[in-house]
């Protein structure tokens, strides 16, 4: 790789970390560093594993229990053994960390908007392609989307929360049991494949594909959470369901949705799917489509 590129990202790297103010000891004006904040924003609602933090956030073992102890004696999470394990530990937000990881998103958000400010209408959107740009391209390197068992832990906790936000979005609700049937033995090789993306380990996307012989693969259960939407996850993951059905000889691949999930309407619009009529009967469609292979 030529030298140029190596130093233009060493360049970007410490801009960033400056104006980040990640070489401040006193992060956004809170008394603590940037690694501490963190810790509390990505451990979300919790608990989440330790581990997971660590391997999140690239930090080691020893540097990740110091900063978890200074956020204990703050009183902004809890440390205790692992349900499932107890060698290991999983940390959680208390409710004065819940109000501080809102005032942190607060705190961002207008430190954010300052630096914007200084900007043009021309150079925010120049800035905020590269950003795009860039996230993806890092983000990729610790994504992975591997075939699972569709009733695994990763797989089972991505359908719930595909569940629920169907639920929370559709006017009447979301009944799986009221949906075309489509089970574990239908997404399960050599009848079909289900595959999971983790995001530095953690699931963040699924996505399934049902495979009869000589007839059109069917797409179900597309989803991708709401903290690794706009890396481009829904992407690679039809790609690799296109892929198997390819290789399954499938003459075309399927699907149902609803035009309330408009960004997914636009994704299969842009990979050349059109819409078709109501093939299955699925209540909670009002939309279907059809790619041929």
């Amino acid at each position: 790789m030529p030298d140029r590129h190596v130093q233009t990202f060493r360049q970007f790297h410490r801009v960033v970390m400056r104006e980040a103010g990640a070489l401040q000891g006193d992060f956004l004006g809170r008394g603590r560093a940037l690694g501490a904040s963190r810790l509390v924003w990505d451990m979300g609602d919790g608990p989440v594993a330790v581990a997971a933090l660590r391997e999140r956030l690239g930090l080691d073992a020893g540097y990740t229990s110091r900063l978890l102890r200074s956020l204990e004696v703050e009183g902004l999470v809890q440390v205790r053994p692992s349900p499932d394990d107890a060698r290991a530990k999983v940390a959680s937000r208390t409710v004065s960390g819940a109000a501080e990881a809102a005032l942190l998103d607060q705190l961002s958000d207008a430190a954010a908007q300052a630096t914007l400010d200084g900007f043009t209408a021309s150079e925010v959107a120049q800035v905020e392609a590269a950003a795009r740009t860039l996230t993806r391209a890092l983000t990729r390197r610790h994504l992975t989307i591997d075939a699972a068992d569709p009733q695994s832990r990763d797989a089972q906790w991505c359908v719930g929360q595909f569940f629920a936000e169907l639920d929370a979005l559709f006017d009447s609700g979301y009944d799986p049991a009221k949906a075309v049937v489509v089970g574990a033995g239908d997404l399960t090789p050599p009848r079909g494949t289900f595959l999971v993306a983790r995001l530095h380990g953690q699931p963040v996307g699924c996505g399934g594909v049902k495979l009869p012989a000589g007839e059109p693969a069917f797409l179900k259960r597309m989803w991708v959470a709401q903290s690794a939407r706009g890396l481009g996850v829904a992407g690679l993951i039809l790609d690799r369901l296109e892929a198997l059905a390819v290789a399954a000889g499938s003459p075309a691949v399927t699907l149902d949705t609803h035009s309330v999930l408009a960004a997914a309407g636009q994704l299969y619009e842009s990979r050349g799917y059109r819409q078709v009529p109501d093939f299955n009967g699925e209540p909670h469609a009002d939309r279907w489509y059809r790619k041929e292979l």
